[in-house]
């Protein structure tokens, strides 16, 4: 990344960060908005700046609001948190370019289907032992089996933002 951010371990601080979603649902008109409550992940900054960690989402921990919908979301129709209790985002590597932009290779995995994700986050703070970055991407669900669409309602992509707090650990 750069040389303020420190060699070594690093991990996810769960009470510091957040994962949502939001996707237009009945045409288009409604947008639908949740949150995981349980996150988790860490990473390693090697000697060269690269970056490179696992990000997990907890499935069934999604919350929109609606009780009925987010039984919904958890059944086989969407994530099938049953057979697929979770959503991993593994980054391959992560580099710091111009400013604060960190560009991040990695894969993303829902249901059980892996597919190349990158991603542009922002370096939102850093110091010797934290960190915060926000990204915001966009997902195509059909591309992971989440296809269930009654009468045509759900279309388009889904868009995910993230502000992840990174704590050091450890020197690597």
């Amino acid at each position: 990344m750069t040389v303020a951010v420190e060699t070594g371990l690093w991990q996810l601080d769960a009470g510091a960060s957040d994962v949502a979603l939001k996707h237009k649902t009945m045409w288009g008109m409604v947008t639908v908005k949740g949150t995981f409550a349980t996150v988790g992940g860490g990473g390693e900054v090697a000697a060269d700046g690269t970056a490179t960690g696992t990000l997990t989402l907890s499935a069934a921990s999604l919350d929109t609001k609606n009780a009925k919908r987010d039984t919904h979301l958890r059944s086989a129709d969407f994530f099938d948190v049953d057979n697929h209790p979770e959503i991993t985002y593994t980054v391959r590597s992560a580099e710091l370019r111009s400013g604060d932009t960190v560009q991040v290779s990695g894969q993303l995995t829902v249901r059980g289907i892996s597919r190349p994700q990158s991603v542009t986050a922002k370096l939102a703070g850093v110091d010797a032992d934290a960190l915060t970055l926000n990204a915001e991407f966009t997902v195509d669900r059909g591309e992971f089996g989440l296809d269930w669409n009654q009468m045509g309602m759900i279309r388009g992509v889904t868009t995910v933002t993230a502000s992840l707090r990174f704590t050091r650990v450890a020197t690597a």
